[in-house]
């Protein structure tokens, strides 16, 4: 048998063999504890200077080192810095550290998305070092597949630069439900288009071949989360129900049809409840008809399916406490939850890093070896695919030239530009330079050189940006959603009219969700934004850059529409304000 360079104890084959017979060869050298840690993904906190830190309670995190050596987890999931150096040099101690385990096993590390501006934290990264594009659904609103492709290739270069390997996107759900919390990481609500933008962002993160230049992906959240009902979400107790009152299963299906399709490698789970007539009532990461019957048997994947963040143990999250997601199962202990979810068909558990009960199940005749290997074996697979057997480090002192390059930054600021919607322009863009503005919500260097920016007695007009309405949530976790009613309550509403009110005025909204844009209309420009800086908004407004994008969604007319509206049908708002598909000037 070959072995690694320099490593004559390390028992693996050497890559001149294929990852099928490499997986075969190392999976028969494996203890039971070994292949329990391959099916836990838990979270790790990358500190500044990209140090290996001790337990963080906040955020339920383990202690790296533990985890990777004690308990022989080797699947991180990072938060904390987001510096791209910081982050490299934490790759590289964390490889460090497998490679003193028994099989020196190494680390996949991955993500959820980085390279989108967002200013609601919880459904992504900060961007801060990496490039910053706008959100899928800013993609949505230019609708070319070759952007979103382009767009998912920075990605790919950026996170190989740094050691991510695994990206916990796409997002394939259909934004059905407009009140969904989720809606920003989304392509929209119509399928055929979630269905093209996902499988564009997969061959821009895949690469031409799928190998060593490669990015992993874990599409989610299978078998769709878009029709939640009253929009909440199903992390929470109160959202966990997934209704499909007007029988569209098929089309949340689609998207991740067309990403099975596409070769996405990782399957994510849905916390949700289906209440279609038959359902088992539990969470769908525990319900074997659909893992098995649906996605594996039907749709014939056969890559690592995983649940979503942390369905076993009960957390305290920034301070709040929160049940697991076990829905359905929530009399069950955690070892028999991870029972209910193995003969489910999934193979590892996000979130989570309890190895030690999956050996009690294995010992004790719950679960037997095989089951556990073929999990182990998809998981070591692509693992081998990805070549982390072959090359253990990265650069860290090119980070800097590899990551954040300025045709890079420069295209993404472009895009968040062009893919803002001008919904309503009665006096004529883009504005002269020099023009007098007043600014609520905007940062003024944004504005320097080009317009000036003075109090509202001077100013020519006065431009206004605000986030789309949306009710705050209390506890630590929830409170960094946004979620509830699309519409602003009344003493909202007559402050921003009194803003609006002032002479000449530009409004820009955030959809991070669709909104109800009533009194927002009173504004002489109302423009849509989807991930866009105070800069992009600028390049708009003043005419650098064209704004080109269309709404990707509906915006209903009442809140009392969307309530009458079903949670699995695309554009069923009884008349929108505006149409998908709209741009003021056609």
């Amino acid at each position: 048998m070959s072995q690694p360079h320099g490593h004559a104890d390390a028992p693996y084959l050497d890559p001149g063999h294929s990852a099928d017979e490499r997986t075969a060869d190392l999976l028969g050298r494996m203890t039971v504890e070994e292949k329990a840690g391959l099916i836990f993904h838990p979270m790790a906190l990358v500190s500044p200077g990209g140090e290996l830190t001790g337990t963080f309670g906040p955020l339920a995190i383990p202690a790296t080192e533990d985890a990777v050596v004690s308990r022989r987890v080797n699947h991180l999931y990072i938060v904390g810095s987001s510096d791209p150096s910081d982050i490299a040099r934490w790759h590289n101690r964390v490889q460090e550290v497998a490679e003193s385990t028994r099989l020196r096993i190494p680390v996949t590390i991955s993500t959820d998305p980085r390279h989108a501006f967002t200013r609601i934290l919880g459904t992504g990264a900060v961007t801060e070092g990496f490039s910053s594009w706008p959100q899928a659904i800013g993609f949505a609103a230019l609708g070319d597949e070759s952007l979103v492709e382009r767009f998912a290739d920075v990605v790919r270069r950026d996170y190989l630069a740094v050691g991510i390997r695994l990206a916990l996107h796409p997002q394939a759900d259909l934004a059905t439900e407009p009140r969904w919390m989720r809606v920003a990481g989304t392509y929209g609500e119509d399928s055929a288009t979630v269905a093209a933008l996902t499988a564009a962002q997969l061959r821009g993160l895949h690469g031409a071949v799928f190998g060593d230049s490669s990015i992993s992906t874990m599409t989610k959240h299978f078998p769709g989360c878009g029709p939640q009902r009253d929009g909440e979400d199903p992390r929470f107790v109160y959202g966990k129900e997934q209704d499909y009152p007007g029988g569209r299963m098929e089309e949340h299906l689609a998207p991740f049809i067309a990403a099975i399709a596409a070769g996405t490698r990782q399957i994510l789970l849905s916390y949700g409840v289906p209440t279609w007539p038959g359902s088992a009532g539990v969470g769908f990461c525990f319900d074997r008809d659909v893992v098995t019957g649906i996605l594996r048997e039907r749709l014939g994947f056969d890559g690592i399916v995983s649940t979503d963040w942390g369905v076993i143990n009960d957390v305290n999250l920034l301070g709040q406490d929160m049940p697991a997601p076990a829905w359905g199962l929530e009399e069950l202990t955690p070892e028999q939850r991870i029972l209910r979810a193995l003969e489910a068909g999934v193979d590892q558990f996000g979130g989570e890093y309890r190895p030690e009960l999956v050996v009690d199940l294995v010992r004790g005749g719950a679960v037997t070896q095989d089951r556990l290997d073929a999990s182990a074996a998809r998981i070591l697979r692509e693992k081998f695919a990805l070549g982390l057997f072959d090359q253990r480090r990265v650069d860290v002192d090119r980070v800097p030239e590899l990551v954040g390059q300025p045709r890079d930054v420069a295209t993404g600021r472009e895009l968040q530009t062009r893919s803002l919607t001008v919904l309503g322009d009665r006096i004529g863009l883009p504005l002269a330079p020099g023009t007098a503005v007043h600014l609520d919500g905007l940062d003024p260097i944004a504005f320097g050189g080009i317009a000036t920016v003075v109090g509202p007695e001077e100013a020519q007009l006065t431009i206004v940006r605000v986030e789309a309405p949306f009710e705050p949530r209390a506890g630590g976790f929830e409170a960094l959603f946004h979620a509830g009613s699309l519409e602003l309550d009344d003493a909202a509403a007559a402050a921003l009219s009194a803003k609006l009110a002032t002479g000449s005025t530009i409004l820009v909204v955030d959809l991070d969700r669709p909104a109800i844009l009533r009194p927002h209309v009173e504004a002489d420009v109302l423009i849509a934004a989807f991930g866009a800086s105070d800069r992009a908004i600028v390049d708009g407004l003043f005419g650098r850059q064209p704004m080109e994008g269309r709404l990707p969604f509906d915006l209903p007319s009442s809140e009392a529409h969307v309530e009458a509206s079903r949670t699995d049908v695309a554009f069923d708002t009884e008349s929108p304000l505006f149409t998908q598909g709209f741009r003021a000037g056609g």
